[in-house]
């Protein structure tokens, strides 16, 4: 039987003992029921999945640390400015063009992404990002943005790809990821709050039936309309159908 299999790229960041932790994209490991890592000079190793989180992008996986000949070293992304040189590494294509170097510069350190994983046609999350021109192509995911001081300032994640349409990749910044790697390392996953909300923006909803079914004065033409409420919404006092015109007197 035929089993698809996929590659990408990631960072060897960490050595604990004889464990070497290595980051890389959630999108690259999605699915596989085995990962196995390829290091630098061709060496050959199954990787266990310490953690993974989807909607950052970002996943942990853990090798044998003879295998790790070194460590990356992350830079503060902070700092980072446009038309600030980058260099992206990875394997674009697959292994066959492995430890490809692109150069380009940074184009903005605050580029909002929308990303819809229902395909609903409405984002549930939006991933800041690091927009770059260096090169990233399908197997770059998961490699690294660094800076001229060879500092991992971010991690490659996605690019647009249209006809027409070049230079436009995209990096998770070093500083939103090591929280989430120290994190996906000690739980697994990510533990964030709950509302118990499953919210719509209300521009999204025909005039007609934001008066009909929702009931709402003319004056209100911004909001979030509240399509299920769960503990601990319900608890609070939510309840579908409810619009949220403010929050915290805002």
């Amino acid at each position: 039987e035929l089993v698809e299999a996929g590659t990408g790229s990631g960072v060897i960041y960490d050595v604990q003992g004889d464990v070497a932790h290595v980051v890389t994209n959630q999108h690259v490991i999605a699915g596989a029921s085995r990962v196995e890592v390829v290091c630098g000079l061709g060496e050959r190793t199954e990787a266990v999945v310490v953690g993974a989180d989807p909607l950052t992008d970002l996943a942990v996986l853990a090798i044998d640390a003879a295998f790790a000949k070194g460590v990356a070293t992350f830079g503060d992304s902070d700092q980072l400015v446009p038309g600030q040189l980058a260099i992206a590494i990875g394997n674009p294509l697959g292994l066959d063009f492995s430890q490809t170097v692109t150069a380009g510069v940074i184009s903005a350190t605050n580029r909002s992404i929308p990303l819809d994983f229902d395909g609903d046609g409405e984002a549930e999350w939006e991933l800041e990002t690091i927009q770059t021109d260096a090169a990233i192509n399908p197997g770059n995911s998961g490699g690294a943005l660094v800076n001229l001081r060879g500092e991992v300032v971010g991690i490659n994640s996605m690019k647009i790809s249209e006809t027409g349409i070049e230079g436009m990749g995209f990096a998770i910044p070093a500083n939103d990821a090591l929280p989430v790697i120290r994190q996906l390392e000690e739980h697994g996953a990510i533990q964030r709050s709950y509302l118990g909300v499953t919210p719509k923006n209300l521009q999204a909803i025909p005039i007609e039936q934001q008066q009909t079914h929702l009931q709402l004065p003319p004056d209100v033409v911004s909001g979030v309309v509240v399509l299920d409420a769960e503990s601990p919404a319900s608890q609070a006092g939510l309840s579908p159908m409810d619009v949220i015109v403010g929050l915290d007197g805002l």
